[in-house]
């Protein structure tokens, strides 16, 4: 490819994001194109330090030194990894990018979005995706995969919190740039269905 390209995967924990992440820059990588796979928050060195914080549950951080934090990782994140990838023309997937802090710390915190919006815009420098694949299900299955969440500090906020940021999802999907993907699906189908999304979008063959 001539240019660099962006894909980001968002949506709630469990949802399938990473995993579906992981076998996109497989097949991306056996076609023989450069690619880079990375994580918010991380990705960076110093970004994977903040991440340790911000994950580890002994520590008792408020809604807005949270905000701050997630922004200071991916400004780092952006500037050494994201942004140096797309200039050599390399494709970059990132599991989360700016649309989970609109999730987590708008409607999961109530922080006001326009603030959210705006340290989003001066962490990246106004960079988007080219595009985002996001995961959405229905309660009755975010409950169900509820059960067997991890011990970080995020996966144990209360219920009321995770399921406003699944239903931020829900409606964070339809913006421009997004593709929305049935988290219920299975592995197979989903994966068939986002090749056959960068096959029509970016002239990917996904064969």
């Amino acid at each position: 490819m001539k240019r660099g390209l962006f894909i980001v995967f968002e949506g709630p924990d469990r949802s399938g994001k990473s995993t579906q992440a992981g076998l996109l820059a497989a097949w991306l990588k056996k076609k023989g194109l450069k690619t880079v796979l990375t994580r918010e928050p991380g990705g960076a060195r110093i970004s994977e330090a903040i991440r340790e914080i911000l994950l580890d549950p002994e520590n008792k951080i408020s809604p807005l030194t949270e905000l701050l934090l997630y922004e200071a990782a991916r400004a780092q994140h952006t500037a050494d990894i994201i942004r140096p990838a797309l200039k050599a023309g390399r494709i970059i997937i990132s599991d989360r990018f700016t649309m989970a802090t609109t999730a987590y710390q708008g409607y999961g915190r109530k922080l006001d979005l326009k603030m959210v919006a705006t340290l989003n815009r001066i962490a990246t420098a106004g960079l988007k995706p080219d595009l985002t694949i996001v995961f959405t299900m229905p309660d009755s299955e975010f409950f169900k995969r509820g059960r067997n969440l991890g011990s970080d500090r995020m996966e144990r906020q209360d219920t009321a919190f995770r399921l406003r940021v699944n239903k931020a999802y829900s409606a964070l999907a339809a913006r421009p740039g997004s593709f929305r993907i049935d988290a219920a699906g299975s592995v197979e189908k989903i994966h068939a269905a986002i090749t056959a999304r960068l096959a029509a979008r970016f002239g990917i063959a996904a064969k």
